[in-house]
């Protein structure tokens, strides 16, 4: 039985679907013909034995029956000709009495119970002597017929039989012939149905041989395979755009990582043709080159950073989520801002809210949100700080940002040109974009009144954690 199920899975799908569809025809067809064959022989059966409870034979008929039973009927006196066959039954045990010319018929014990008077009639199959399959009718006599006797009245089952075993033969070649109907339809309606997914299947094939993701599948109706067709479009689409901006950021950080790589190539050439010359660098100068290399270093390891952040799936999580308060990291952020701003006034005003979020990625896109307005903060300017019931605000008194330009603050690499003279990546506001979708927020950037830019943080907020004991 489990060798059935094997073969079953080795076959192609549309021949498994042609296959149990003609086994599911086959099943019914088969459940209807039993049903018709034996519905037909309940009828001719009753319908036969109506026939033979009709027959009553009367008193005249049952003395002339004992009498050629005992030898005494004369030659002139003779039973007329009969489709039947009639017989006598005695409730005592004896031999019955058969009509001449005629097969006796074995006596049952429901024959003997009829003539006994314990039943009025019986009805029942046997097989006569001759091996005659026969219909047997058993009651008692007419009024005025002996006692103790009962007359069985049979007929040969062939007018059941054969109308049965003609139906079987025209049910047999019916049933074959659907089921072979069956199983082409299913095969013609399997290909048609599937070739969609054959469609599919060499759209799938054409990707992983060229990587070619421009592949679409034409999509109609609204079944199952138009579904899984428009799945198939929107993960080649998804993975088309992913590989657009997987290339976009390299070609974007190979652009940036050029210029400081560049600088500092230079000033390490520079310190190694001093000794390897033997003309010593003024102090001075030397000292600049230092400081320079160091700055350098500390852009590459920075901007390796970043790239190292926006490397993650944008599902993925930097770490784990927790209830913090966004006021005190803030205040953090707060603190390393006036560090690199000590020019600056820096006002703040923050009232408690909590949030559910990764405590350092929540703290570093608030400190590059900060590190924005010092650095485009002219000398002595203030910068105003917020948060008021989840929304944290951030405004600067600078040159402001562009209406052309605040579609893409947003974008990895882009830097406005009044900025690409300024240290950074560009990959700041990105980051801070990132993490605040991630804890369910939301960021804008929008000109302010007088000048300057409001950068404005949402974020939904989380039930108060409980005080510490």
């Amino acid at each position: 039985m489990t060798g059935l199920p094997r073969r079953l899975r080795a076959l192609p799908l549309r021949s498994r679907l042609a296959l149990l569809v003609a086994m599911a025809v086959a099943v019914a067809v088969a459940a209807v013909a039993a049903a018709c064959w034996l519905t037909t022989k309940d009828r001719l059966t009753e319908q036969l034995d109506t026939t033979l409870s009709q027959v009553k034979p009367n008193g005249d008929t049952i003395r002339l029956l004992q009498l050629g039973c005992s030898g005494q009927l004369p030659d002139d006196l003779r039973l007329l000709p009969t489709p039947y066959t009639i017989q006598l039954v005695s409730a005592t045990g004896t031999d019955p009495c058969t009509q001449p010319d005629k097969t006796a018929i074995p006596v049952q014990t429901e024959d003997r119970a009829v003539a006994a008077g314990l039943r009025q009639s019986a009805v029942h199959t046997t097989e006569a002597e001759d091996g005659t399959e026969m219909r047997v009718y058993t009651s008692t006599p007419t009024p005025g017929g002996q006692a103790g006797v009962a007359v069985s009245v049979a007929m040969p089952m062939d007018q059941v039989t054969d109308p049965l075993k003609e139906l079987a033969l025209v049910l047999l070649l019916v049933s074959g012939v659907g089921v072979v109907g069956a199983g082409a339809a299913g095969l013609w309606i399997a290909r048609t149905g599937l070739r969609p997914v054959d469609d599919l299947a060499h759209a799938v094939a054409h990707v992983a041989e060229t990587e070619d993701l421009t592949v679409r599948i034409p999509v109609e109706g609204e079944d199952e395979i138009a579904r899984l067709s428009r799945s198939f479009n929107a993960m080649t689409e998804s993975l088309a755009t992913s590989r657009d901006r997987q290339s976009q950021l390299i070609a974007d950080a190979g652009h940036e990582l050029r210029t400081p790589l560049t600088s500092l190539r230079t000033n390490i050439e520079l310190l190694a043709r001093s000794d390897d010359t033997g003309r010593a660098i003024p102090p001075e100068d030397r000292k600049a080159l230092m400081s320079s290399v160091k700055a350098q270093m500390t852009e590459l390891a920075a901007l390796i950073g970043d790239l190292q952040e926006l490397s993650r799936p944008d599902a993925a999580q930097p770490g784990p989520l927790q209830v913090v308060a966004l006021h005190d990291i803030t205040r953090a952020a707060l603190q390393r801002a006036r560090l690199r701003g000590p020019e600056l006034t820096i006002t703040a005003e923050l009232a408690p809210w909590y949030v559910r979020a990764e405590p350092a990625a929540l703290e570093r896109a608030v400190v590059n949100v900060l590190d924005n307005a010092v650095k485009f903060s002219p000398a002595g300017g203030t910068i105003e700080v917020a948060l008021h019931r989840g929304e944290l605000t951030v405004r600067d008194h600078g040159p402001g940002i562009p209406a052309e330009d605040l579609p893409h603050v947003f974008d990895r690499f882009w830097r406005s040109p009044s900025a690409r003279q300024l240290p950074g990546s560009g990959l700041g506001l990105s980051i801070v974009a990132r993490t605040v979708q991630q804890a369910g927020g939301e960021i804008a950037l929008t000109p302010a009144e007088g000048g300057g830019t409001v950068a404005s943080i949402r974020l939904p907020g989380a039930p108060t954690p409980p005080p510490e004991v």
